[in-house]
């Protein structure tokens, strides 16, 4: 892990449920000003759109209004884009989160197998042994998936899943969304604000 928070984050949404945590993590990332690279999977469109409810359609549209929806600019790749600077670790990003992460984006970084700048990006995060943190939302999970994320996690990855605590008592969805994120910016060096730590239930 670097010493330091990152500065450049790529963020890749992969098409697993779950866009309100893309968009509290862009902004959060933003707040902590961080240079932003995004890029949303094929299946991820799809996901933007239905989730949160976006009037718009196909790949650049949907993009547009997510940023818009989050308040946030970030450099935009095609999810095809391999030639792009993040695919290179010449020219790699400080920090990688895949948030949501698919099991079956899980399953091509494990194993190597890139299809798409997503999986090529979490790769090259490995290899370069930048942080990489996946948020899988999947549920029940099973053996294989079980397996690929265990190989995730060996090979240097933080693996962090979409499970909101309660301690906290949240009293909205949003609330619960800002557990997820919060975990995230931690995770990643941050100092998070976005829900109040553990206090032995004195508060």
């Amino acid at each position: 892990m670097n010493a330091s928070p990152p500065s450049t984050v790529f963020v890749g949404v992969s098409g697993a449920s779950g866009a309100p945590y893309a968009l509290r993590l862009v902004q959060a990332l933003a707040a902590a000003g961080c240079e932003l690279q995004l890029c949303v999977s094929d299946a991820g469109v799809l996901v933007l759109e239905h989730e949160l409810e976006l009037s718009a359609q196909g790949r650049d549209a949907v993009t547009a209004a997510f940023l818009e929806r989050a308040g946030v600019a970030a450099e935009v790749y095609a999810a095809d884009d391999l030639a792009a600077p993040p695919a290179s670790g010449s020219s790699f990003p400080d920090a990688v989160v895949i948030c949501p992460c698919s099991v079956s984006t899980v399953a091509h970084i494990a194993l190597g197998t890139t299809r798409t700048l997503i999986h090529r990006v979490g790769d090259v995060a490995l290899k370069e042994r930048r942080p990489l943190v996946v948020v899988p939302r999947e549920t029940p999970l099973t053996q294989i998936h079980l397996r690929r994320l265990l190989e995730l996690a060996e090979a240097g990855a933080i693996v962090l899943p979409a499970m909101p605590g309660f301690y906290s008592r949240p009293q909205s969805l949003q609330d619960a969304v800002d557990h997820v994120v919060g975990k995230v910016i931690a995770a990643l060096g941050f100092a998070q604000t976005l829900f109040p730590p553990w206090d032995g239930g004195r508060r």
